[in-house]
């Protein structure tokens, strides 16, 4: 099993750091979901191990610098959860 990481925040301005959120080293777990939720639960988004990750976006607009959270599925059928803040 491998231990994954994740960014306590991110800023999507377009510097090229930190300019998308994903958990980090979650490419060996092909099959993980990763979905990312508002402060009130709505889902925002879903990302696959292989995707870039979220660039701070619904449906091209740009969210507001808040807390967001996440739960992760893992392929072993654990599931694990936490939060980070997107700054603008």
């Amino acid at each position: 099993m491998y231990l994954l990481y994740y960014p306590g925040f991110f800023t999507p301005n377009g510097d090229g750091d930190s300019d998308y959120w994903q958990i980090k080293n979650s490419e060996v777990e092909p099959l993980s979901k990763l979905f990312i939720y508002d402060r009130y639960g709505k889902l925002i988004t879903e990302l696959r191990p292989n995707d870039s990750g979220w660039d701070g976006t619904l449906n091209g607009n740009k969210l507001p610098s808040s807390d967001y959270w996440f739960i992760m599925e893992r392929q072993n059928g654990k599931t694990y959860s936490g939060h980070f803040s997107l700054k603008r």
